[in-house]
């Protein structure tokens, strides 16, 4: 008998859940957080490595990060990097470490920043609702092969459907927060 497993659709939900807090975390808000070069990928002797690999990243004031590179030779690199990465700030390079003074964020910027938070909330809901609809397919499948009985599919695309609820919930609270942080003056 075959069985739908739904461990996984949770396992792919929760999946989702995390990218949408790691792409948030890249969201600027106006104050210095380590995240912000998390993607940011540097040329190092020929190969693209993350800049979290070649420098330790602090934060010695709210609206300053440091990178400090454990190989002096590489800030020029680094640089070059987090200007390709298009963060939309100016490393300050004084030989030793790299310094990124994050801008404040105007009221318009900070709007446009909410707007795309959404969007990425939104698309995140659209894709648990995407494995909704893949999850229930399945279990509609299994039935109509004589794998599961109509009660069987009733009860597992009820629980299909609480699990997706509780995930937009969270989308929502993600979102929410992150919408919190950037208003913030």
């Amino acid at each position: 008998m075959s069985e739908f497993n739904i461990d996984q659709l949770e396992e792919k939900i929760k999946k989702s859940e995390s990218l949408l807090k790691e792409d948030l975390a890249t969201v600027r808000a106006g104050r210095a957080n380590a995240a912000l070069v998390d993607k940011v990928m540097v040329e190092y002797y020929g190969t693209p490595t993350p800049l979290k690999s070649l420098a330790n990243i602090s934060v010695p004031e709210p609206r300053t990060l440091l990178i400090s590179p454990f190989d002096p030779k590489s800030i020029p690199e680094i640089e070059k990097a987090i200007n390709v990465a298009n963060i939309g700030i100016n490393p300050v390079n004084d030989g030793k470490v790299v310094r990124l003074q994050i801008p404040q964020v105007t009221e318009e910027r900070r709007k446009e920043l909410t707007k795309t938070v959404k969007k990425m909330g939104e698309e995140t809901k659209v894709a648990v609702r995407n494995l909704r609809r893949d999850a229930n397919d399945k279990v509609k499948k299994l039935e109509k092969a004589g794998d599961y009985t109509e009660d069987d599919r009733k009860e597992t695309l009820d629980e299909i459907q609480k699990m997706v609820d509780q995930a937009i919930k969270d989308i929502d609270d993600i979102v929410a927060a992150k919408e919190t942080e950037i208003m913030e003056v």
